[in-house]
């Protein structure tokens, strides 16, 4: 079999099994196969070319090795123009046509809705997450809530399943990079630079959330559990956060006060 047809069956299974999307989770959301196709795509262009570049290296090794009885060295060319256009040429061929897909897929993954069906501010902290829910505005839900993350107790990200999602992301400290692994996308959260991002999850399921920006002596511990869930369990979720205290949006110096009880009392000091 010729490595085009190995590199096509790798391609055509990629639907299938998690070990054939080299190593990728379970996609979790609409916008994740866009990634995933990319980011294949990249390793099949850098397996295409790799393999073409030692093929090359090895036919040259044998069609141009010295046999016994030579007495010359083959001709030595110093100079081939069309060669040299072709190896300057193809790289930036190849680059062109990887950027063109990053872009196309860039666009679709950043792309936002005017009005998206849940906000959620996300507030990266050390060495924890906040999650403030907006749904005073919800027919279904009729208050906002949050919950606060600790070292002693991991946060939960509730989302409603087949709902556009709006993630709008701070920090009250340092950079931290909000990561939904099985979303197959990351956005930092950089203190007095708000980001935001849409994203719609469409597989019920738990899932593992951390920050991907080393951020500190305890960045290991800014992990949480994403529970993608149906809307009706989602709006239950938020109303019996704000039935057990935690109605209402956090601020982050109120959440600083929960997560550095140290840093409270200097600021009132």
């Amino acid at each position: 079999m010729t490595f085009a047809g190995v590199m096509s069956l790798i391609w055509l299974s990629g639907c299938s099994g998690q070990a054939a999307r080299f190593g990728l989770p379970e996609p979790a959301s609409e916008q994740a196969p866009v990634m995933g196709d990319l980011w294949v795509g990249f390793w099949i262009a850098a397996f295409v070319v790799g393999g073409l570049v030692w093929g090359l290296i090895i036919w040259s090794i044998i069609r141009y090795r010295r046999k016994d009885g030579d007495a010359e060295v083959p001709r030595q060319t110093k100079y081939h123009l069309p060669l040299e256009l072709l190896y300057t040429l193809v790289p930036f061929l190849i680059i062109g046509v990887l950027f063109l897909y990053t872009i196309k897929a860039s666009d679709q993954v950043l792309s936002q809705e005017s009005e998206p069906d849940v906000v959620i501010d996300v507030i990266g902290q050390k060495w924890s997450w906040t999650f403030n829910y907006h749904g005073a505005d919800d027919p279904e839900i009729g208050v906002d809530a949050h919950t606060v993350g600790t070292l002693e107790k991991i946060p939960d990200l509730y989302l409603p399943v087949d709902q556009t999602v709006r993630f709008n992301l701070d920090a009250a400290d340092v950079i931290h990079s909000f990561w939904i692994p099985s979303f197959y996308f990351k956005m930092d959260a950089i203190p007095g630079h708000p980001n935001s991002f849409d994203v719609t999850p469409n597989r019920i399921g738990v899932y593992d959330g951390k920050c991907a920006e080393l951020c500190g002596e305890m960045h290991a511990a800014m992990i949480f559990k994403v529970h993608i869930v149906s809307q009706e369990e989602y709006a239950e979720y938020i109303r019996t956060l704000a039935d057990n205290g935690n109605e209402g949006l956090v601020e982050m110096p109120q959440t600083l006060k929960h997560i550095v009880p140290s840093a409270a009392n200097q600021e009132e000091e």
